[in-house]
């Protein structure tokens, strides 16, 4: 009921202020129409500014947010299910990975050309399912957060077996939850074998010396991370024997790769590597409970004010600003703690905000090289049949898709993302797609994102060059 109340109230704000900030013309139904294109989704398809100003701002933000709401198309549905690793178990992935692992090994003929093409391929396919998905799914914040929650959760696929695991973590642990309970999310992560295994949490172990194989002692990676990273914040309040004391409530949080390849057992809780003494954490006495310590952990750090605060702040600075107003993040997290962690309800907040609408807040963000890609290729209306160029674009620009090797995740602010060499390649890619192009219709589906001063350049330039000239412009770089 809370929640309901929450979302209406959130809802009647949005269109207060689209009630006052909007002055009914047209050019102000296509302003709004094209920021929320740019923030909520990856920029506009042809036709796409027309279209949700045509049915509102306000429903269309609305039906994004309930994503379950939104057919897909028939092609896009046929596409995705012919990518078969893609849509295999985690054990059977797991299960492949190490029986060409074992066939390196053995020294087994052409097993490495084997390995290198499987690999390649289960590659290939995950990039080609999130890129069909980013550019012509209608579901747009539905992806949209799915990459927000990867960056946040992120889980290095370079890393051993985890190569064989990151499909089924974004498939089976980000997306079911990125617009429903951080609790949830936070632990679908959490029990996870991508993230156990990248994190270390899959070793960790009270001491025991004599133990066969690496879980002999102690790991804090997961815990520091959970608590820095995925929960608190860096200023969140917390200790070095706080991070000590989660470690020791997270031990025996682990999986079997045998068992998963064999049984598709993704988590357990093995008693004998369980710390079972009693801890001292934030502040907290913890009894001996095995695996409900961490579940107790889980369920704390979720609700923690600084948790609502830092994770708010992460938001409001992916969809409003580099440097957010504190007044918003504030406001958010109020939602954050009234909802019990809703990410649903959260976003309304953050939607209905006049910081989110206000007209200055337009074009202000920019684009990270995944965003510049996706939103080029949307805008140019052209079905994606090879994902490679772009794969390889995205890698040029230094976002590898599931590359990055720290746990922290790309940035999304311009001082990561904005220098000389990167504005070079963007620039040979916009021309390389823009080749085929009608620069009046791309010109058409942009409306308001090129400002005048760009388009009369624009417009004193050849035919042939107008088009990569738009995709390759600095506005078309900010969303």
């Amino acid at each position: 009921m809370a929640l309901n109340l929450i979302h209406r109230a959130s809802l009647a704000l949005l269109a207060a202020v689209l009630m006052a900030t909007g002055a009914a013309s047209a050019a102000d139904s296509d302003a709004r129409a094209l920021h929320v294109l740019n923030r909520l989704a990856y920029g506009p398809r042809p036709g796409d500014v027309e279209r949700v100003a045509g049915m509102g701002v306000q429903r269309w933000i609305d039906q994004q947010l309930h994503p379950e709401t939104i057919s897909l198309p028939s092609d896009l549905n046929a596409r995705l299910a012919a990518l078969d690793t893609v849509n295999r178990s985690a054990g059977e992935s797991l299960a492949e990975f190490l029986e060409l692992r074992r066939d390196v090994r053995m020294d087994d003929e052409g097993a490495k050309q084997r390995r290198r093409e499987a690999e390649m391929r289960a590659s290939r396919q995950a990039a080609e399912a999130r890129l069909l998905r980013a550019v012509e799914s209608p579901r747009q914040l539905e992806e949209v957060m799915v990459d927000f929650w990867y960056n946040h959760f992120n889980v290095f696929a370079g890393k051993g077996i985890a190569r064989a695991l990151v499909t089924s973590y974004e498939r089976d642990a980000i997306r079911p939850h990125a617009l429903g309970s951080f609790r949830a999310l936070l632990g679908a992560t959490a029990k996870h074998p991508a993230m156990l295994f990248y994190l270390d949490n899959v070793v960790s172990s009270a001491p025991r010396p004599d133990a066969k194989g690496k879980a002999r002692g102690l790991n804090e990676n997961y815990a520091r991370e959970l608590m820095e990273l995925h929960t608190l914040g860096a200023d969140g309040g917390y200790t070095q024997r706080d991070v000590t004391e989660l470690a020791r409530m997270l031990t025996g949080w682990t999986f079997d790769q045998k068992r998963l390849a064999r049984t598709g057992e993704t988590f357990r809780f093995d008693a004998g590597r369980h710390d079972a003494g009693t801890k001292t954490w934030l502040g907290r006495e913890i009894a001996p409970a095995g695996q409900q310590e961490g579940e107790y952990a889980l369920d704390v750090l979720a609700m923690h004010p600084a948790t609502a605060r830092h994770v708010s702040r992460e938001l409001a600075q992916y969809f409003v600003s580099d440097e957010p107003p504190q007044a918003l993040v504030d406001r958010m997290a109020a939602t954050w703690l009234a909802s019990q962690g809703d990410i649903r309800a959260v976003l309304a907040t953050l939607f209905a905000s006049r910081e989110f609408l206000a007209p200055a807040a337009a074009g202000t963000k920019f684009k990270t090289p995944y965003q510049y890609v996706v939103s080029a290729v949307r805008a140019s209306g052209v079905p994606v049949a090879n994902v490679g160029p772009l794969v390889n674009t995205m890698s040029q620009l230094g976002m590898p898709l599931y590359g990055c090797q720290t746990p922290d995740g790309y940035k999304n602010t311009q001082d990561a993302w904005l220098n000389p060499d990167a504005l070079t390649r963007r620039i040979a890619f916009a021309a390389a797609l823009a080749a085929p192009l009608d620069p009046a219709q791309l010109q058409a589906t942009l409306a308001g994102s090129i400002s005048p001063r760009t388009l009369g350049i624009v417009q004193r330039n050849p035919d042939n060059l107008r088009a990569a000239m738009l995709l390759g412009s600095p506005d078309f770089m900010q969303r």
